[in-house]
């Protein structure tokens, strides 16, 4: 018979092991029911010192803007040092680049924002590093760098991509080859190597101990580790970050991560299990956007749906654009009225959402990236709409007087304030957030319909995405055990004054009056027969 105490230490050791991976199926934070977060391209957003440079200085001082739109966590982009602008090619991850400031003026902005109820998560690059990354420099100088297998080299090329082109370049030491998944300023660090994962920990350490961020947005992970000619979604790379999720939850239960794969549905779900806490559902952004453009409410709810039956709602993060896609407005040819009715299905929809910065006013950009990065837009009395005093690192959007804070603040009848009426009306009612997502067929085809349903509360929401009048009254069709049949008192938060009631015939038949064209309705159900208090 085997002697108990090593037994009993690898049990303690298993039992470590997947404590942290059993803590991702627990309940999640509280904070993240009803949540809405916001991504803040830095160097965008607000400058503090004249120099033409958002910093973490400014950030700290417009918090206001976000408390009153009702974020409860923000997503910042890269800020450590790098040759780039953009900063996704870092060189050092453990210092801020000094056009942002310093630890200190960090430190200031997590603490401000902890005390607004505001989480702070941070741009995590795992996938590359920059050239000029001093290890990486190592390795190109001295074959026998204990760097060296940080990376990868060759004495040829690899095999060609999808593309039909290559991920290898020259060296400009020696004539052999180093892999770099995006360009050549970017080779990849090499994660079947133990150094650069331990690297990766000790900078999440850092991060979360030493400055107090609450989590993470991993960038590219989907190209983590290659496996033959395979370049992405790899099983390697799903251990790749497994490990890291561990490491991770050891230093902080609660730090929340959420990555970036940008593919399709099918391509995503493999990530979840004991890996990152949620993912980017770029699936469901492109449904809401191609319904919106095309005035079609069909097959809109498909890829939420699919996420839905696979996984916890805090587990997706949706939304409409991030810094590397054109804005809303650009994409809806400048139809407000549109943008209007995307943040509304957004908001509507299960999950923790995204918002990225300046979309709250309708803010314009198109390709290339530094056009859909722009500087945010604060005030109509001052130059350079107020971001900065000095001359700005790009000249700001042409409809900056238009997508302007101090002009839509003024306006109750703004995107601004839609915005904010929506993120408030998430949080204030989380059954928008963790309720079941319950798919309704509508009469008419430029219409989507559904319900969100948790516990004894419904909701009912009604998009018609079309430009023209409907022809005639709106039926819809609820499962038969969605609702009861009979009366149900209304209430519609999103318009103070309005409440009414609907009924709900034996078959699950709802008869609504035509909406109006790119309009939504927001409708809270009371029971059959019953009284639904107005909020307050």
């Amino acid at each position: 018979m085997p002697p108990r105490r090593p037994l009993a230490a690898l049990t303690l050791a298993l039992t470590a092991l997947a404590a942290p991976l059993a803590a991702q199926d627990a309940p999640p934070a509280p904070w993240l029911r009803g949540a809405t977060c916001y991504e803040i391209f830095v160097r965008s957003f607000a400058d503090s010192d004249g120099d033409g440079i958002g910093d973490l200085r400014g950030l700290t001082a417009r918090l206001d803007h976000l408390r009153a739109l009702g974020v409860r966590c923000l997503w910042l982009t890269p800020i450590t040092k790098a040759p780039s602008y953009h900063g996704y090619d870092p060189s050092d991850h453990y210092t801020i680049a000094r056009e942002y400031g310093t630890d200190a003026d960090m430190r200031r902005l997590v603490d401000v924002a902890h005390r607004a109820g505001i989480r702070v998560l941070i741009d995590m690059v795992l996938n590359h590093v920059s050239s000029e990354y001093p290890p990486f420099q190592a390795a190109l100088r001295d074959t026998a760098s204990p760097y060296r297998g940080w990376f990868r080299f060759a004495p040829a090329p690899g095999p060609t991509n999808q593309w039909g082109g290559t991920n290898w370049h020259r060296s400009p030491r020696r004539d052999e080859w180093y892999y770099g998944f995006f360009w050549s300023g970017m080779p990849d660090l090499n994660h079947e190597h133990p150094g650069p994962r331990a690297e990766m920990r000790r900078v999440a350490t850092h991060w979360l101990r030493t400055i107090g961020v609450d989590g993470f947005r991993l960038d590219a992970v989907k190209y983590l580790v290659e496996e033959g000619e395979r370049l992405d979604d790899t099983p390697a790379t799903h251990r790749v970050l497994a490990e890291w999720q561990r490491h991770v939850k050891r230093i902080r239960p609660r730090a929340w991560n959420v990555g970036e794969v940008f593919d399709s549905t099918a391509a995503l779900l493999p990530y979840y299990p004991g890996q990152l806490d949620a993912y980017f559902a770029f699936e469901v952004s492109d449904s809401i956007l191609a319904g919106v453009r095309r005035g079609d409410g069909r097959g809109l709810l498909a890829p939420m749906l699919r996420l839905q039956d696979a996984v916890p709602w805090w587990r997706i993060a949706p939304f409409l654009r991030n810094h590397d896609q054109s804005r809303t407005a650009t994409v809806l040819g400048g139809d407000l009225a549109g943008a209007r009715l995307a943040a509304a299905i957004l908001l509507t929809l299960p999950g923790v959402p995204f918002v990225y910065y300046g979309e709250e006013l309708g803010m314009q950009g198109d390709k290339p990236d530094e056009r859909i990065r722009t500087p945010m837009p604060w005030r109509d009395d001052a130059p350079h709409a107020g971001f900065t005093t000095g001359r700005p690192w790009q000249p700001l959007a042409a409809d900056s007087l238009v997508a302007n804070v101090a002009v839509q603040q003024r306006d109750s009848a703004s995107l601004l304030a839609w915005y904010r009426s929506l993120v408030r009306l998430r949080a204030a009612h989380p059954v928008l957030a963790s309720g079941r997502l319950v798919p309704l067929s509508a009469s008419d085809p430029s219409v989507a319909a559904w319900l969100r349903v948790e516990g004894r509360e419904r909701w009912l929401v009604v998009a018609s995405l079309g430009r023209d009048p409907l022809a005639a009254d709106l039926v819809l069709r609820a499962p038969a055990d969605a609702l009861g049949a009979g009366t149900h008192t209304v209430i519609e938060p999103l318009l103070s004054s309005a409440s009414s009631s609907i009924t709900v015939a034996a078959d699950g038949a709802i008869t609504l009056a035509p909406l109006a064209p790119r309009s939504i309705r927001v409708l809270r159900l009371g029971s059959s027969g019953g009284v639904l208090q107005r909020d307050r």
